[in-house]
Parts: C-alpha cells; structure tokens; sequence
C-alpha cells in the first residue's frame, strides 16, 4: 500500500467526525500528491459540508475534474453543493455530463435530477422521473427516496392546485349533501 493511501484511508475514517484530523491526513496526502482527486474531493466536502463555504467548494471540486474528469467519486458531492448554492443551470449540465460516464450510480444521479426539478419546482417532470429512476434502482434505498419524494410532490401539487377547483368541488358537495336531505 501506498504512503498516500494511509492517508487517505485515514482522513475518510475521520471525516466528519475529527475535522482536525481530517485536515491533517489530507495535507499529508496531498504532500505525495498534490493533485490525488480522493483528497481534492474530501477538502471540498469540507469546505461545504462543515463550513458552507460552497464556492471555495466548487474551486476543490473543479481542480479534482481539472486532473481526471472521469472521478466519480466526485460527482454526486459535486452537484449536491451546486444544488445547496442554488447554480441550478451549471448543476443540470453535470448531471447530464456525469449520466454519461461509465460506471457512475446512474439512478444516485437521477436522483439528485429529482432534487434539481423539485428545488426548480418542476413538479409534474420530477413525477415522470420517478417513475423511470423506478427502473434502474436495484436496493431498497433507493426505493425509499422514490417513494418519500411521490409523497411529497403529490402534497406540493395538491396545495398547488387552483383554488377553483377546490371551490367548484366545494360546491358539487354541498349541492350533493342537499340533494340527500
């Protein structure tokens, strides 16, 4: 095993719960290597994560891509602090870029696209969503996700609904309960 690869394995068993050491196993790592994506990826977990400071995130992150753009460990945290910052549109084109690269968690990204369609309040697509995330998801994890987030953008788009509707209904109730007595 590689010098770097202690230090690696030792900051990813610190993180989030010893942020000193953390730090201090990453700049050991990053001593060896200064352009290791693992550790790139990690500082930039941090810096959002711990200090929600996403733009400096984002630097972490593009530097990581700057070395190898097919890291996929970097990904998922890479549009998840994007979606915190609200940089929707530069968070769709990396969804879209990493559903193109092989041999990343394709139904984890299409997840983070619900997320992106909800925050956009995109309602109607994120349930067409569902429904093919749906088919490629392979642990009941996942299936808990699909099934909470039917639940609440069925919630959102009932309050979402046109007051006339709930009004005419209304109406046909009460004209209904009169006709019964």
């Amino acid at each position: 095993m590689k010098t770097i690869d202690k230090y690696l394995f030792q900051a990813m068993d610190n993180y989030p719960y010893s942020l000193e050491e953390t730090v201090e196993s990453l700049d050991y790592a990053l001593s060896y290597d200064d352009k290791n994506t693992m550790a790139l990826c990690l500082y930039a977990r941090m810096q959002a994560e711990q200090l929600l400071n996403y733009e400096e995130a984002k630097n972490y992150y593009q530097q990581a891509l700057g070395v190898n753009i097919h890291a996929i460990e970097i990904y998922p945290y890479y549009i998840q602090t994007l979606l915190l910052n609200e940089d929707f549109e530069e968070a769709e084109k990396l969804i879209e870029f990493a559903l193109t690269i092989k041999g990343i968690n394709k139904a984890g990204i299409l997840t983070q696209k619900i997320q992106l369609l909800e925050l956009k309040n995109e309602l109607k697509l994120v349930k067409k969503l569902l429904k093919e995330v749906r088919l490629l998801v392979t642990n009941s994890d996942f299936n808990y996700f699909l099934d909470e987030t039917k639940t609440r953008v069925d919630l959102k788009l009932k309050i979402l609904k046109p007051k006339s509707d709930n009004s005419k209904n209304k109406k046909k109730k009460s004209k209904k309960k009169k006709s019964n007595n």
